[in-house]
Parts: structure tokens; C-alpha cells; sequence
């Protein structure tokens, strides 16, 4: 819901710090004090278009920050979003989002302060808040959302989902029968191409960790009379130049006579004795190894040249297919595989063609059976708006409109084929009557004033069950409705707060409405300064008798009574609704 939210320099409002409640929230006062701005504000941070008017007149810019509690539900909807522009804030069930505007027209929006686009902010705004008055962003209005909000009521979300899935699958395969199905020319380029990578590859017969080996190997043949040279020069000095010169061997051996003999006269020496005969002997198998080494090299310029042609080879495959090695390779298995479906495509198209008949046969079933009872639902569905309507004084007819698209490539209906996606074979669509003997038409073009407002209360009164948004918001709902059914609205918002489980706020002139409200404010516009700032007081009993009495254009005490009565009227309609 919307907890709290803050304007400043924004039109008229200065510096306004606004807390809301749950349940019913009603604001009165004076036309003009601001109102309708403080909801302004509100569809700003949503993501509506920003004007430079809108900055307070003597400041280079404006701000409105709302601050919204999440439910479990809606935390569940929007968290891959924010997840995915990183946007998470430091607590799961609260975000926060604002608006900056600047004297020369340029706005910028945040979400959990990182700055973000306009798109966003509506597409997350669209969970959060609904906005109904003239001007307003509609969303039952709009014939996209008319056929899943069908659906919810009639509770078909999950017959709906497993048809989605079935087409999906069908999808899958019309894909990969229309990449088959591409033009001869097209299949021969790509049968040429791959066959030629996977001989080349092939061909080269690359074996992983080969290239390390390879450079290796170059640097030793490169290095080859280097090579020479030190390992001679470590053998002579290990088995000694000339017999003159002692060498490493010779001296280690005069050396174990001496510790022998020293052993013989201090037997604790035993240990350094025989640690040197280790040594000894490692250094007879250290002289034999360095000498097979330096027998063992050549200087091979043809083996070099080999080597250097191999390492070329495979560092050209690595930049054409883009890797190591195992790349390579994989690169070209995969490519066998793919050789060998387009060789079987002829095949492989029969089997897909036959597999995609029967699946738009088993799809049209299904979708035709879903269809038949959204039928059923949708006529439950008028009958109760068409109610809700009369108990706001709107004699009107309501009606679902279903529609369904021929397509020669569709689904099998019955003796047709009909164009269908994942909800179905249905095109829906709300139409509305406002007169006796008028047709029926599509909503949006014929509800206007407050008929909008009160057909979207009778529409989120039938629909409340399976509407998620939790913040509903109408702005002159009381437009050309007098104190009766004043009352009847007033008593549906609060139903739709308590029982429909929304947060409501509303704009109302009429005290009959104002009176169901759980928190009343009071918006009022004082001269400051010489400037005309804008208030907002939450009323307590006694001031909201005192601001109805003010609406019912009255005064003294016999007002105050009137509107004592209406207050008193109204907790006592919930009582009873609390009770029953």
C-alpha cells in the first residue's frame, strides 16, 4: 500500500509530508487547496509525463517521493525486476520511488534511489496503484487486461496456464520445422560450409594439452646448443674433466671414506654416514639421467620447422572458431551434429509436420473447452456489475464480447481453424450501455465523468476478488451523484478497502461519502508569506463533524447534527457488515 508520501515545491505544496493508512483513506476540502495536486503527485512518481508547470513558481525544482509497503504477493511480482536492474532496497517488503522535476523540463526518477527510466516507473507503478479520474490512467479500460480479469473470476488461471504450456511446446516445434524449411540454396551454402570446418578440423585431429607440448618442444629445439653446452658442462663436473681434476662424484666419495671411518671410532655418526651414501647414490642416478639428456639431443632444423608449422595450424583454428583446443573440437562435433539433422531433415520435417497437426488438433480442444466456460463465467459476470451499477444509479447493460480470428494455419475448431495464442482462441472485450435502447459499446467509449469513476468502482467491486493492485485511487467519483447514492458509493469504497482487501483513497465533495471513511484529511490552502502554501490535517471526530457539516452547505448546529447523523449512519452500516 502507499505509506507515505512526500512533495515539495511541486505546484502550490511547498513542503507536505502525507501518512496513509490502510483500509479507507478520504480527502475533502475547498476546490482548489490542492487535492487534486497531492494526487497529481502521486501518478508523477508512477511514471506519468512530467511538465516543467509543475515546479512551484521561484524554484529550479520539484520532488515527490512515495513510499509503498509490499505484500508478500506483489514482493513475488516485482522482485525479478528489481532484481534485475538492481534495484533491491534494504528491506523486501518496503520500496520506495521519487520523482525529481527541474525548472527547465527535465525529470528524473529513482527507484530505492538508483536512478532508473520512465518505462520503469510505470511498469512498476502498474502493480502498485490505480489511479480513476478524468485524466487518469484507466487499466480496466483497456481491452488487454479485460480477458485475464475474466478469467480470474471465473478461476480459470490454472487451465488457462496449462494451455499456455501446450503452446509454448507447439512453438518449439513450428521453429524448428520453419528453420528446416529453409530455402534450398540456404541448406546447400550451409551443408558446403559445414563439411568443409568439420574435414578441417578433422584433418588437424587436435589433441587437448597438444600446444602447450608443442611450444615446448620448439623452445627446446630452438635452444638446442644451449641445451648442449649445459648439460656437457653439468656431466663433466659431476664425473670430472680430465683425472687430474677430482670431480663432484669423486670428491662425495672421499667424503663417505672419511664419515666411514669416523663412524668406526663415534657410533653416533652412523646417521650422517648413511645420509651422505643417500646422497651418494642420488647423485650417481642425477649424473646418469643428465648424460642419457645431453645424449639425447640434436639439433633437428626439419623437426623445428615441423613444430613451428603445427603451432601456426593451431593457433589459426583457436582465432577461426574462436577458443582453446577442446573449443575446437566441440566446435566441431557440434557441427557433425548439425550436418547430420540437415541430412535427415526430409525425414525429421515429415515427423514434425504430423507431430504439429495433432498438437493444433489437442490445442483447439482445449482451448475450445476453456472458451465454453469463460462463456458461462462471463454472463455471472455482467449479471453482477450490472447490480453493482444500479446500486450507484446507473441503469446500464454490461456485456462480454468474445471474437475469434480465422486462420488457415490455426488451431482445429470444430470444421474451422481459428488464430490462437497462449490464453486461448478468445478475443475479449467489456461493452457497456449507459441508456435504455442504446447498443452496447466498448467501454472506453462511452463511460465519460463521473460514469468513468463510477463504473470503474463497479467493476473493482465485482472484480475485487481477482484485482492484486493493492492501492485504488478516485478522483471525482462524486461527480453528478447527489447524497443517496453518495452514501451507496461510500459504503461500496469501504467495502472494497475492508472486504475487497485495498487500500482506498479518495477525492469526494460529498460528506455522505466522506463519512464511511476510516482516516478523513482535511486539504486546505493558506497565505503564508505572500505565497499560497497548501495543508493537509488528519481530522479527529470532532473536526470531521465539523468539515461534513461544511460540506452539507450548512451551518450551526442543526449542520453539525446532520453531519454527526451521517458519521453515525455510516459506523453503524459497518457494524453490521462487521457483524453479519
Amino acid at each position: 500500500m502507499l505509506a507515505e508520501l512526500y512533495i515539495r515545491n511541486f505546484a502550490i505544496i511547498d513542503d507536505l509530508r502525507l501518512t496513509f493508512h490502510n483500509g479507507f483513506n478520504v480527502l475533502t476540502g475547498e476546490t482548489g487547496a490542492g487535492k487534486s495536486i497531492i494526487l497529481d503527485a502521486v501518478m508523477l512518481v508512477l511514471g506519468e509525463r512530467a511538465d516543467k508547470s509543475m515546479v512551484r513558481a521561484g524554484c529550479d525544482r520539484a520532488y515527490v517521493e512515495a513510499q509503498f509497503t509490499l505484500s508478500a504477493e506483489i514482493q513475488l511480482a516485482i522482485q525479478p525486476l528489481l532484481t534485475e536492474e538492481g534495484l533491491e532496497g534494504d528491506e523486501d517488503d518496503i520500496i520506495v520511488i521519487g520523482r525529481e522535476i527541474r525548472a527547465n523540463g527535465r525529470s528524473l526518477g529513482r527507484i530505492n534511489g538508483v536512478s532508473v527510466n520512465t518505462k520503469l516507473l510505470q511498469e512498476i507503478g502498474d502493480y502498485l496503484v490505480d489511479i480513476h479520474g478524468q485524466g487518469s490512467h484507466l487499466s480496466l479500460l483497456k481491452p488487454k487486461s479485460h480477458l485475464p480479469l475474466l478469467d480470474g473470476y471465473a478461476q480459470l488461471d490454472s487451465v488457462r496456464d496449462a494451455l499456455g504450456r501446450e503452446v509454448a511446446e507447439l512453438r518449439t516445434l513450428q521453429r524448428e520445422l520453419a528453420s528446416l524449411r529453409q530455402d534450398e540454396r540456404a541448406i546447400a551454402q550451409r551443408v558446403e560450409m559445414l563439411t568443409y570446418q568439420i574435414e578441417e578440423i578433422s584433418a588437424a585431429a587436435l589433441t587437448p594439452g597438444e600446444d602447450d607440448e608443442l611450444l615446448a618442444e620448439r623452445k627446446r629445439l630452438a635452444n638446442a646448443e644451449q641445451l648442449m653446452r649445459y648439460s656437457a658442462e653439468a656431466v663433466a663436473l659431476l664425473q670430472g674433466f680430465d683425472d687430474d681434476a677430482p670431480s663432484a662424484v669423486d670428491l662425495i666419495g672421499q667424503a663417505e671414506r672419511a664419515l666411514a671411518q669416523l663412524a668406526r671410532f663415534d657410533g653416533t655418526q652412523n646417521e650422517l654416514l648413511a645420509r651422505l651414501q643417500g646422497l651418494a647414490s642420488e647423485l650417481d642416478e642425477l649424473t646418469v639421467e643428465v648424460a642419457n639428456y645431453r645424449d639425447a639431443l640434436e639439433f633437428n632444423t626439419d623437426r623445428l620447422n615441423q613444430v613451428e608449422e603445427r603451432i601456426e595450424l593451431i593457433n589459426r583454428l583457436k582465432r577461426k572458431y574462436n577458443g582453446s583446443i577442446e573449443a575446437i573440437n566441440a566446435y566441431g562435433a557440434d557441427a557433425s551434429a548439425e550436418l547430420q539433422s540437415i541430412e535427415n531433415s526430409e525425414a525429421r520435417m515429415l515427423v514434425l509436420e504430423a507431430e504439429i497437426d495433432k498438437r493444433l488438433r489437442t490445442i483447439g480442444k482445449h482451448a475450445a473447452a476453456l472458451s465454453q466456460k469463460r462463456h458461462v463465467s462471463a454472463e455471472k459476470l455482467a449479471r453482477a456489475i450490472e447490480q453493482e451499477l444500479g446500486d450507484l444509479n446507473m441503469t446500464a447493460r454490461f456485456s462480454v464480447d468474445f471474437a475469434t480470428v480465422p486462420d488457415p494455419e490455426g488451431a482445429f475448431v470444430g470444421d474451422e481453424r481459428l488464430a490462437f495464442d497462449a490464453t486461448g482462441i478468445d478475443r475479449v472485450e467489456f461493452l457497456l450501455s449507459t441508456n435504455p435502447g442504446e447498443p452496447l459499446k466498448p467501454m472506453a467509449k462511452v463511460a465519460s465523468g463521473g460514469e468513468t469513476a463510477r463504473l470503474m468502482l463497479a467493476l473493482k467491486t465485482a472484480l475485487a476478488r481477482v484485482d492484486a493492485t493493492p492501492t485504488l485511487i478516485f478522483d471525482e467519483i462524486d461527480q453528478g451523484i447527489g447524497g443517496r447514492i453518495g452514501d451507496t458509493v461510500g459504503r461500496k469504497l469501504w467495502l472494497l478497502a475492508t472486504v475487497g482487501n485495498h487500500q482506498v483513497v479518495v477525492v469526494t465533495h460529498l460528506p455522505q461519502m466522506a463519512g464511511y471513511g476510516d482516516v478523513h484529511y482535511h486539504v486546505s490552502k493558506r497565505v503564508e508569506d505572500n505565497r499560497t502554501k497548501t495543508h493537509v490535517d488528519q481530522l479527529g471526530y470532532d473536526a470531521r463533524v465539523t468539515e461534513l457539516a461544511a460540506m452539507l452547505g450548512t451551518k450551526g448546529e442543526h449542520a453539525r447534527g446532520g453531519a454527526a447523523d451521517i458519521l453515525r449512519n455510516a459506523d453503524a452500516v459497518k457494524q453490521r457488515i462487521a457483524e453479519s
